[in-house]
């Protein structure tokens, strides 16, 4: 078993549409990046790298790399998980907490989790995803970006010798 923390944080100011998780969000801004700003799928990658001991997302995609400009960060995790898989591990399960005072993110949340499980090929109920809020507490709580946290538990496949 090993286990993966992955984070991350953008400030809203973007006229990208806000997308967390794959899910286009009704939000009157983006969030800023160099990528689609998808936070929740950066926070996977960087926690599956982690439990893999393979870097983190920038090892792979680098913000001065062109073909990375607004690219759709679905794409970035489904390249991961290839080279995760060829490892031979599966996904035991995944936590992830979003931290935003707004806007809302349960209606959103099972189809974030249609999203990962698509992607990473595991059962949606391997995937945990749930919102808090920062408590009008800092940056998150003056309502000048997104957070989000995410802990992955993967699992060595047994190989067959013959």
């Amino acid at each position: 078993m090993r286990i993966g923390y992955g984070f991350d944080l953008h400030s809203f100011g973007s006229k990208k549409p806000l997308i967390i998780g794959g899910v286009i969000i009704p939000c009157n801004q983006g969030l800023i990046a160099y990528s689609n700003g998808d936070l929740l799928i950066h926070a996977v990658i960087d926690a599956l790298l982690g439990a893999t001991s393979m870097g983190d997302i920038g090892t792979f995609f680098p913000s001065n790399n062109k073909i990375y400009k607004n690219i759709d960060s679905r794409i970035l995790l489904k390249t991961i998980w290839k080279k995760i898989q060829l490892k031979n591990y599966n996904i035991s399960n995944i936590d992830i907490t979003i931290i935003t005072e707004y806007p809302k993110m349960s209606p959103y949340t099972f189809f974030m989790r249609s999203n990962l499980s698509l992607d990473l090929h595991t059962k949606i109920d391997n995937i945990s995803i749930k919102a808090s809020t920062a408590q009008k507490i800092g940056c998150i709580g003056r309502k000048e970006g997104i957070a989000c946290q995410a802990i992955v538990l993967l699992k060595k496949i047994k190989t067959i010798s013959l």
